[in-house]
């Protein structure tokens, strides 16, 4: 049997497991794993980032267009550190990744060597921490064992990120071991007797609405839960940045219950007598901060169906608790018998009216009118192109007038971030568009964009393409609106002092152009589509436009109001 180091037989573990990219920050810790690389060149692509936070968010990102865990390589202390943002973001995103940490040498551990720390307790598997497992691989025999246990773990139940440790000296031993076969998630499978009793409360109910989201979806999942909806006429809404998960121009569409949810959408929650949740884990976000449903008992009769048994009853105490994968909990229900008349269906039909309404947009002021710049894309973007943002105020746009297909239609559309991570949305694009040659359309805000904007140097080198459109206020914009409605006309930390953005496009090797009026958009979009490059462009957004319904100064006046006491 041929020997080689470990290092060399990490890369074919991978291999073995699908794996086709990498995303990494190169260190001195695993070198021979980075070797490794360079002998399956052909096979697996390393893909070099500038920081390890854009490395773990590109990561994050292929793990929710594969399905299969996302692969990250940072080396040890401050690398790992830095990639905690995509760990995180992958944990309460329920996204399967993988991080491979290098780390000291065994003859110095536990003496506070160089950049040493213990990734165990920083990264903390628990309900409350950033993995749901982490490992030491000491024994180089044992990699296979480790690499397939670490997949097999990010993709079963609930999916989430493993943490590998990597010791530098174990990567340079000489090993016989050979690779697992590849990893394929388990499906657990609907309980007869619970989808028995599913159907009569649905039976029972009046005002039913579903709430779909959560990771784990697949076309065929989807497109089951399209099959289910059909039968029984209900009203489907996606959970907060899972809008690809029901078709938003199906006439059972009813709306995203996330920031920013449409009022009449909140209402109907709360009025519903019936909640089916498929697939999220019922968040902060989803649940208006645990007031459309309240914690730990609901108003509305719920039915909870979720892939990880420790999540079901964990926050919310369901009527009827199904444990069970995506794939199987669709089609299993697709297959659930309807009768031949329902009384809801005037129900079903309102909840549709009334998302088709929240499309219409509110008059704001100043030269942009940012409801036509989405028609703009919604007009020219491919309907499987991949749209992904970060956070802050900006993303709400794309959320309430953007209309995904998503994963009926064959693909996965949405790469956002469900933990509230700013500068995502740049390198999951540029991960998109690398993995999956589709055009990576994002929307950035000017704070955002500059905690990962040099992610563009990996594009450029990779032969990557993504199109940004950059939304320039001048201010970190949540934390203001929050500002003014807690401290009125107190501005502190929250003013921003811009570079120019299309020069620093330029630099990159993208294209940039700035923009300040909406009759300029669409020539300069146009443009970007074209160009065999990728591209920035800018718009300068009046300040005042805070939010998709209202102003800066609106919010100020009705915070000094209420502090006035009038």
């Amino acid at each position: 049997m041929t020997e080689k180091i470990a290092g060399h037989l990490l890369v074919e573990c991978l291999l073995a497991q699908g794996v086709t990219h990498a995303f990494g920050v190169p260190g001195e810790s695993y070198l021979a794993v980075l070797d490794g690389f360079h002998m399956h060149r052909d096979q697996l692509r390393f893909v070099i980032c500038r920081q390890e936070g854009g490395a773990a968010f590109m990561a994050e990102a292929q793990g929710k267009l594969t399905g299969r865990p996302g692969v990250c390589f940072v080396t040890r202390g401050p690398g790992a550190t830095n990639a905690s943002i995509g760990v995180h973001t992958a944990f309460q995103d329920s996204t399967p990744m993988v991080l491979f940490v290098g780390d000291v040498a065994s003859d110095t551990r536990d003496r506070e060597a160089f950049q040493e720390m213990d990734y165990t307790h920083f990264f903390g598997p628990s309900t409350k921490g950033m993995a749901k497992r982490v490992e030491r691989v000491d024994d180089p025999e044992r990699l296979p064992e480790y690499v397939a246990r670490a997949f097999a773990t990010a993709m079963n139940g609930r999916p989430g990120p493993v943490v590998l440790v990597l010791p530098e000296d174990m990567l340079t031993q000489t090993v016989k071991a050979q690779p697992l076969a590849r990893v394929e998630p388990v499906q657990a499978w609907s309980d007869p007797g619970a989808l028995r009793t599913l159907r009569d409360m649905l039976l029972a109910a009046k005002q039913p609405l579903v709430i779909a989201g959560g990771g784990g979806w697949t076309p065929q999942s989807a497109q089951a839960l399209q099959r289910f909806a059909e039968n029984w006429q209900l009203p489907v809404t996606n959970a907060f940045r899972f809008q690809d998960t029901f078709d938003n121009h199906h006439p059972l569409y009813a709306g995203d219950v996330g920031i920013g949810i449409g009022p009449a959408l909140a209402a109907r929650v709360r009025e519903a007598d019936l909640i089916l949740a498929i697939g999220p884990r019922l968040g902060e976000m989803t649940t208006g901060g645990y007031t459309l449903l309240q914690a730990p008992k609901t108003r509305q009769k719920l039915v909870h169906v979720h892939a990880s048994a420790e999540e079901l009853n964990r926050v919310y105490q369901a009527d009827l608790a199904i444990h069970a994968t995506m794939n199987a909990a669709a089609r299993s229900l697709e297959v659930l018998t309807a009768p031949n008349e329902l009384p809801w269906t005037a129900w079903s039909q309102a909840a549709h009216a009334d998302y088709l309404a929240n499309l219409q947009p509110q008059s704001l002021p100043g030269t942009v009118d940012m409801p036509a710049i989405v028609a703009v894309l919604q007009k020219h973007l491919p309907a499987d192109a991949v749209l992904t943002n970060g956070a802050g105020n900006f993303a709400s746009w794309m959320h309430r007038f953007y209309r995904h297909h998503g994963l009926v239609k064959g693909c996965k559309t949405q790469l956002a971030p469900t933990v509230g991570a700013m500068g995502y949305g740049v390198p999951a694009g540029i991960a998109a568009n690398l993995l999956t040659g589709r055009l990576a359309f994002t929307i950035a805000g000017d704070g955002d964009f500059l905690m990962n904007g040099q992610e563009l140097a990996t594009a450029v080198q990779h032969g990557g393409k993504s199109i940004i459109v950059l939304l320039n206020n001048g201010m970190y914009g949540t934390i203001r609106m929050h500002q003014e409605r807690e401290y009125p006309q107190h501005v502190t930390g929250s003013q921003l002092q811009n570079p120019d953005f299309a020069a620093l496009a330029e630099a990159y090797g993208y294209s940039g152009v700035r923009i300040t009026r909406t009759d300029e958009f669409e020539a300069a979009f146009l443009a970007a589509l074209a160009s065999p490059r990728g591209s920035l462009i800018e718009i300068v957004l009046d300040p005042e436009v805070i939010t998709t319904r209202g102003t800066l100064s609106a919010i100020t006046q009705a915070a000094l109001t209420r502090q006035s006491g009038a």
